[in-house]
């Protein structure tokens, strides 16, 4: 027997948690499932949430200041094209609902500029609120905070980078001992752990909590800076409480810097939309990897009007530790990701979508799939589907492969999320415009 739900998401990243919490909401009384296979790409990311920072046209031209006046000079198949602009808002509304005053920047359209561990400056329309004092437009000078055993961040260096960007602010680094920390393989969740309890360390002048041992230190390196910005490791559940606790010891204003990956800002989002997920009455269920479908042509046989019924998806199937597991659902979103998260996939002679084996455009000969300059505009990385305007993916003569399937995220083509810095953005929009689609005609 098939577990029977009304709109079935396939991908537990940004677009999928967008679509399945967009499904709940556009239809209160539709059954959604939420199945992922692996841990979700969130735990790798910024956390931080883009529309579109840069013109794909001309990106030399520098960060966007308003990235929704941009958005109506896209070309035609990118995904913010497919679902329009006031798609964007609105996802982007349904977003500041969800995260509530974990995040900011809903005070205005324009992109804020927020300062991450390389030293650049990452447009970014929302932010988690735990950076907000860090913005790279705000002019008082700040003190950048490194640890002796989390080499991702050279506080130094960062700070040089920042000033040679032109940073209207004068930015030091400042590398420390971490107090309770000796070894460079520790987890930043250990960091934030140790701040989060507040535990117990020793340092040279006794025992005292975590808290206090890294205040004193930081306080013999800090001038007149306003602000001090830390790696993205200041707790977790209490890292409001932590940055609060560090603020008043210093004297300054406390902020985070977003790290690569392992990313705890990552963390406490995918913590935030699964929460918010739970709360919806969405059922997720993890660790199964979907590995077949049937149309309803192949199960009903053949239709009684004598039709096929291919084209519309019945059930898929899912591995749970080697038993087939059937779903079926009237709705289904497509949102595994692109080719990093392997949702696209290529071999020496063909680029695919492995579920589905919806089309993906591409070159015939995979010379053409790039160019000679590795910083050039590299076709593969907008390889992904194709879809209309309700995010259906496309077939090669341009027909919905299914008429019960969307797709969001990285798995559709037409854009570089790289480049454009628009990746969240267009899993955040087509997300939620596949969930509500899929849980209206599900209703």
């Amino acid at each position: 027997m098939a577990i029977e739900d009304d709109v079935l998401v396939i991908g537990g990243g940004l677009a999928g948690a967008t679509a399945a919490l967009a499904a709940a909401d556009a239809a209160p009384d539709v059954r959604v499932r939420l199945v992922t296979y692996k841990q979700s790409t969130l735990r790798h990311a910024s956390g931080l949430i883009d529309i579109l920072g840069y013109a794909p046209d001309s990106p030399e031209e520098g960060p966007l200041v308003d990235p929704f006046d941009a958005l109506s000079d896209l070309p035609e198949g990118h995904p913010y094209e497919r679902v329009g602009s006031d798609a964007v808002r609105e996802a982007l509304a349904f977003f500041d609902d969800v995260a509530g005053d974990a995040y900011a920047g809903d005070h205005t359209d324009a992109n804020a500029l927020v300062p991450t561990h390389g030293g650049t400056v990452k447009p970014t329309a929302r932010y988690p609120v735990s950076t907000a004092d860090g913005l790279a437009s705000d002019d008082r000078d700040a003190l950048l905070v490194g640890f002796e055993t989390l080499p991702d961040f050279e506080a130094p260096l960062a700070a040089a980078h920042l000033e040679a960007a032109g940073a209207p602010f004068s930015a030091r680094g400042a590398t420390i001992p971490f107090p309770g920390i000796v070894r460079d393989d520790a987890k930043v969740t250990r960091y934030a752990h140790l701040l989060d309890q507040d535990e117990t360390v020793t340092t040279g002048a006794g025992e005292t909590g975590a808290r206090e041992a890294l205040a004193t230190t930081v306080a013999e390196r800090l001038g007149d800076e306003s602000r001090v910005g830390f790696p993205a490791v200041l707790g977790d559940e209490h890292a409001a409480e932590v940055r609060a606790d560090l603020a008043a010891a210093l004297g300054a204003d406390v902020f985070e810097v977003p790290m690569g990956p392992p990313s705890l800002p990552g963390m406490r989002l995918e913590d935030l939309l699964y929460d918010a997920l739970e709360e919806a009455g969405v059922r997720v269920t993890s660790g199964v990897p979907v590995i077949d479908y049937e149309t309803a042509a192949e199960a009903d046989a053949v239709a009684a009007d004598g039709g096929s019924g291919a084209d519309r998806i019945d059930r898929v199937v899912v591995d749970r530790n080697g038993t087939e597991i059937p779903h079926r659902a009237d709705q289904y979103v497509l949102a595994t990701g692109g080719l990093v998260g392997k949702g696209v996939r290529s071999e020496r002679e063909r680029v695919f979508e492995p579920i589905f084996d919806c089309h993906v455009p591409h070159a015939a000969d995979r010379y053409d799939w790039f160019v000679d300059d590795v910083f050039g505009d590299q076709p593969y990385a907008r390889f992904g589907l194709a879809s209309d305007r309700e995010l259906r993916p496309l077939d090669a003569g341009d027909e919905p492969e299914f008429s019960n399937l969307r797709a969001a995220g990285a798995v559709l083509g037409g854009y570089d999320f790289a480049a454009e810095k628009s990746g969240a953005g267009v899993s955040l929009a087509t997300g939620y415009v596949a969930g509500t689609r899929a849980g209206e005609e599900a209703e």
